[in-house]
């Protein structure tokens, strides 16, 4: 299962549904604050890129005047989600291992202070960056024909060129050890520089009321970071957050070994994908 889902978040004035040069102003203070507090000599490099690009800290939202309060409401779910995924892939110390692949394909998670536990995919990608952010961006919809952990990713709502709101419905896990879950996310999709994020959080949307017979979950903050790796720049890093309460009565211990497996399937699943691309567009026209 691939969720972005998030919880809503709270406290967006009226005055500031109406006046989005307020909105972007917070929203901007609030994560030049958090990138200043997390940023130091222990910080990630591509942490320091984006502190160095402040256009990174902006919305792009053309238009703004014309937006509903609605979808005022989910440009800045989106940018709280990735705020607060900036802040946690920030912190250097406190990660254990979960799993190491033979690859290096490497999972790490650790406990965050009123979040509960998240973990961390992290792994090189033998694609270049703008080939991957097509795939998980632009064809976002068509994750379920490759990924057999995903039925369906369906987008209901696009805000401007950096929010949307989704529906996703998970695949079966092996034995069934997790039954369906389906997810409606909020999502904020960058591009700045060299690094691309794609971040979201648990959201509501009135075209995705619960369904009966399938759990509705909740996730967030999650985030997908690529970046062009320094050795070879047809390589991407790519990183991937995972927070995410799947509800229901599942022991812990079986949530940690199924989220944890479930990315590592993602990574080899997404490099298989990628694989049979190059493939089609080798192949001699008939």
């Amino acid at each position: 299962m691939l969720p972005a889902t998030f919880k809503l978040c709270a406290g967006i004035s009226y005055r500031h549904t109406r006046n989005m040069t307020g909105l972007r102003k917070n929203a901007l203070a609030a994560i030049h604050h958090e990138l200043n507090r997390r940023a130091g000599p222990g910080s990630g490099n591509w942490i320091n890129q984006v502190r160095r690009r402040s256009s990174f800290l902006s919305s792009r939202i053309e238009e703004a005047e014309e937006y509903s309060p609605e979808e005022v409401t989910y440009v800045r779910q989106g940018e709280s989600a990735l705020q607060e995924a900036i802040s946690i892939l920030g912190e250097q110390e406190g990660w254990t291992v979960e799993t190491v692949a033979s690859n290096g394909d490497r999972v790490l998670s650790k406990v965050v202070a009123g979040v509960g536990k998240v973990f961390k995919l992290e792994v090189v990608v033998d694609q270049p960056l703008e080939t991957l952010y097509g795939e998980l961006v632009g064809n976002m919809e068509q994750m379920g024909d490759w990924n057999p952990n995903v039925k369906q990713v369906k987008i209901l709502q696009k805000i401007g060129a950096d929010t949307m709101v989704t529906h996703e419905v998970s695949g079966d896990t092996p034995g069934n050890v997790v039954g369906p879950r389906d997810f409606v996310s909020v999502r904020c999709a960058k591009r700045r520089g060299s690094t691309c994020f794609l971040a979201g959080k648990s959201t509501q949307h009135p075209g995705m009321p619960e369904q009966k017979g399938v759990v509705r979950a909740e996730n967030g903050p999650t985030c997908i970071v690529l970046k062009p790796d320094a050795a070879d720049p047809n390589q991407t890093k790519f990183t991937w957050l995972l927070s995410i309460d799947l509800k229901g009565w599942i022991p812990k211990t079986i949530i940690n070994r199924v989220l944890s497996q479930t990315q590592v399937d993602f990574a080899n699943h997404l490099r298989q994908r990628m694989a049979s691309n190059v493939s089609l567009e080798m192949a001699p026209a008939c």
